[in-house]
């Protein structure tokens, strides 16, 4: 499917590497080429995605980037030089879309074109690629050590001040004069780090390859399912060194704390949209593994009211708390204030509205942006502070996040 799609400026991948969840659709999801585009007007919004849905009762694939916050929140700004280029919103109509069912006992294909045709092409696509080996890379970063620490002891300020109670604080690397094929990028990084909401999303020639193992947010009839990540513990390849990592994950106070903390805070988006009385934890503090690392995560669902339409739930919910803090608006002022770089992508979200107007986005972490270009590749990664945050430990875990980006270009 995915080497088929190559022919196209506009496609999304999207692919759950076989992990086991009551919640999901399909196994993997293709949308190609864009019969309509929404998002190149003056003023995209959320309202004429919805009015666009309303008439044509399609499929739509795109994203939302984590700057769309300034408008749902048009008091914030964001004031840093864009790099990857990717627009604040953007959907498109596709001209075919291909699925595999979650069990994988179907494959289906929806085309405004000949059916048949693009069956027969997909097949005769499927070859054993031979991937070239990537290049060597060496990534810079836009704020060294010592900065960095120096920023989360004033963000712990901020938090013993009364400011906010716990804030995502990230920094980029980067590599200029980057020559790269995003598909093979996309290929070694969903190799070594697969993940249930990976994607790989070419718009022209803006590139996401990403490895996401975070949802922000389903939606599957009047149901709202969203499912915060917080709380990161690396792995070991001792099988009994690992366990007892991942218990330890379990039981860490300052983790939990962390995660309750954005789960209250998801709880209180999903009020604003949902049924009095709807809302559920349904889980809180489940731990889940991935090839580099445990994580913590937690699910709340809740009901859609009546009255309100899909992009309802997600002017409440954008941007998602995980990538955010609370409170929500302080947070967002003051990673305006103490970030490096402009966030773009990185920390919105990638996914698909289907024609019954349900939809699954994804959290964008653990990805590379590439824009072709000005051969600019990037990735951001960092994590959440409290007051009780060791700042050396919260530079750890962003390398940590940072290293299994990086490695696939270790040469």
């Amino acid at each position: 499917m995915l080497d088929w799609s190559k022919q196209f400026s506009i496609l999304i991948f999207l692919d759950n590497n076989h992990y086991s969840s009551a919640e999901g659709a399909y196994e993997c999801l293709l949308a190609a080429g864009a019969l309509h585009i929404i998002g190149d007007e003056p003023s995209p919004s959320l309202a004429l995605l919805q009015r666009t849905h309303q008439q044509n009762k399609d499929w739509l694939f795109g994203h939302i980037c984590y700057d769309f916050k300034n408008s749902t929140e048009p008091k914030l700004t964001s004031d840093k030089p864009v790099k990857t280029g990717f627009p604040e919103l953007r959907f498109f109509v596709p001209e075919t879309v291909c699925y595999i069912s979650r069990d994988c006992t179907t494959f289906t294909i929806e085309t405004f074109g000949a059916t048949d045709e693009v069956y027969h092409q997909i097949i005769d696509s499927v070859i054993t690629p031979s991937y070239r080996e990537l290049p060597s890379l060496q990534f810079k970063q836009v704020i060294d050590k010592d900065t960095y620490i120096e920023t989360i002891e004033k963000l712990r300020t901020h938090i013993a001040d009364g400011d906010c109670y716990e804030i995502n604080c990230c920094s980029e690397g980067y590599c200029e004069n980057a020559v790269i094929d995003p598909m093979e990028v996309f290929h070694a990084l969903n190799k070594l780090s697969p993940a249930p909401f990976a994607a790989y999303y070419r718009l022209n020639n803006h590139y996401l390859m990403c490895a996401s193992p975070e949802r922000y947010m389903r939606k599957t009839g009047s149901r709202l399912l969203s499912q915060p990540i917080k709380g990161t513990a690396r792995r070991d390849p001792d099988a009994a060194t690992d366990e007892q990592i991942k218990h330890r994950l379990s039981e860490d106070i300052k983790e939990q704390a962390e995660n309750v903390m954005i789960t209250d805070l998801v709880r209180n988006d999903l009020a604003r949209c949902c049924d009095t009385g709807s809302i559920k934890v349904e889980e809180l503090f489940g731990i889940y593994t991935f090839p580099q690392v445990h994580q913590m995560i937690s699910s709340v669902s809740g009901t859609l009211r009546d009255d309100l339409n899909f992009t309802d739930a997600i002017h409440c919910s954008f941007p998602m708390g995980s990538m955010t803090g609370a409170p929500k608006f302080k947070v967002m002022q003051l990673i305006e204030q103490y970030e490096q770089s402009r966030r773009e992508l990185f920390s919105g979200t990638v996914g698909y509205i289907t024609p019954a107007g349900n939809f699954d986005f994804n959290v964008i972490i653990r990805s590379l942006f590439y824009n072709a270009a000005t051969s600019y590749l990037c990735y951001q990664t960092g994590g959440a502070i409290t007051y009780d945050s060791d700042p050396a430990k919260e530079w750890d875990e962003m390398r940590l996040k940072a290293w299994a980006l990086e490695r696939i270009f270790a040469g």
